[in-house]
């Protein structure tokens, strides 16, 4: 991924798999906000909306999680506990180095701070007091999805038919 300044809606539906109705959908409801919002152009249109990189990173992230069944008011309580609660952005929590990690054990988060202690993203008000083994957890990354594409029917002794295309 060449790192810009500014996204536009469809370059970042196609690095997270999401669609741009998706994405204006998300800006509406309030639970992802673009780095510059759509505004009207003198001849009556609206701009398309603009992610920054880091924006990206987070909606790739939130993106994988919807495909894992995560509902979308989950994923609003995920990101504003990491605001409310622990008092940073979802990028800073993905990867390392951050001030915590997430991760990830079947349909649960949790989340690690740097100096050891674990939190369950569902009941994040004290650490988890861990005995016996941890759970199987991995950790939550951003993954560069491409949306699918549908195929072109070929058919033998017809002309070739695209899905959506102009002609």
């Amino acid at each position: 991924m060449r790192l810009k300044k500014h996204y536009t809606s469809r370059e970042v539906a196609g690095l997270t798999g999401l669609t741009a109705r998706q994405l204006q959908w998300w800006d509406a409801r309030r639970l992802f906000k673009p780095a510059v919002a759509p505004h009207r152009t003198e001849a009556g249109g609206f701009t398309e909306r603009r992610y920054t990189p880091l924006d990206v990173l987070e909606l790739q992230v939130l993106a994988d999680l919807r495909r894992r069944g995560f509902s979308v008011p989950r994923l609003r309580r995920l990101l504003s506990t990491l605001r409310e609660v622990f008092g940073i952005r979802l990028v800073e929590a993905i990867g390392e180095g951050g001030p915590m990690t997430l991760f990830i054990a079947g349909d649960q988060l949790y989340a690690r701070t740097q100096d050891g202690r674990l939190f369950n993203m569902d009941h994040p008000t004290q650490p988890l007091l861990m005995v016996g083994e941890e759970p199987q957890i991995r950790p939550l990354i951003a993954r560069e999805r491409k949306r699918r594409t549908r195929a072109i029917v070929r058919k033998p002794g017809r002309a070739t038919q695209s899905h959506g295309g102009k002609a």
